[in-house]
């Protein structure tokens, strides 16, 4: 055998009667992509695996976790903050640093954070793509001068527009103040719904709230503003484990940490789109990326 077992990786205990490990995901197109790649490497490791794939929002699953209901799901590095309940500290605007704050933080939970994605799927705003041509946006920068002068009409939910660590931080980092009658606020958080709207001029908007590895950005013709002054917090993905689990199954880890290096900001918006634009099945993309890329042989 090649792979994941040459590399002595198999469980050398598979199909022996092991308890299942479970593999959670929330209720988000990314959520459910990484979650089924970590399904499919810990299968071909040998290891027996229970889905519980778009289990819920992240409150549910990270308490099923803590509680050991569940063995591993993928979670973003951002959300330590609100786990430690420490937003405003300027640790989580930092990629290396938000990874090393919430792991240091959940070890003490029995919780072990595995190798993060390099993508920042971050809160943004993304301009209808004519729009940012035309005024030449490409910045939140741009963006702000574009608010100063009328031309900016946002679709967001209402978490974005009021949570000190969304809108008012890239106000405060730029200078600008959107007023509420230039808002379109919404009571969810979908932004598909946001994406399009600004993409199709619904209600007079020409721009929306995004997250950064958003899988219709390039189909909907819209363009991301970058975050230069580093105003949101970082939220990059990696698969979190119950130390125990991870200590009977070390080759986790390693096996794990291929594929998540591998996720670029570029490449999961690509993996999103064929589930979200394309209509794929979150299983069928992740396990044909995984072959494709020779990480699942």
């Amino acid at each position: 055998m090649t792979g994941l077992a040459a590399s002595g990786l198999l469980a050398s205990d598979a199909g022996l009667g092991l308890t299942p490990l479970v593999v959670a995901s929330k209720s988000d197109t990314e959520g459910a992509l990484t979650g089924a790649m970590i399904a499919l490497v810990l299968e071909r490791l040998g290891l027996p695996v229970q889905r519980r794939l778009g289990l819920g929002p992240t409150l549910i699953v990270r308490a099923s976790l803590l509680a050991g209901d569940i063995t591993i799901y993928p979670e973003y590095t951002g959300n330590g903050a609100f786990f430690t309940g420490t937003e405003s500290d300027p640790a989580w605007k930092s990629a290396e640093s938000a990874y090393d704050t919430i792991r240091r933080s959940d070890a003490e939970r029995g919780l072990v954070w595995l190798t993060r994605a390099p993508a920042n799927n971050t809160w943004l705003i993304a301009v209808n793509g004519a729009l940012a041509r035309r005024e030449r946006l490409a910045t939140m920068v741009d963006f702000a001068r574009a608010v100063r002068g009328g031309l900016i009409r946002l679709a967001a939910s209402t978490e974005f527009v009021e949570s000190p660590a969304a809108l008012p931080a890239f106000e405060a980092a730029y200078g600008f103040s959107l007023p509420l009658d230039r808002i379109v606020s919404l009571p969810g958080g979908d932004t598909s719904v946001t994406a399009r709207a600004a993409a199709q001029g619904i209600s007079g908007v020409n721009a929306g709230m995004v997250y950064g590895t958003d899988g219709a950005l390039s189909a909907l013709d819209l363009t991301v503003m970058s975050d230069p002054q580093g105003a949101q917090i970082v939220y990059e993905v990696a698969p979190v484990i119950r130390q125990a689990d991870l200590a009977r199954h070390p080759g986790i880890a390693p096996a794990l940490a291929r594929v998540f290096q591998s996720l670029d900001a570029a490449t999961l918006r690509r993996l999103n789109a064929r589930i979200t634009v394309d209509g794929e099945v979150a299983e069928a993309v992740a396990a044909r990326y995984l072959s494709e890329t020779g990480l699942l042989p």
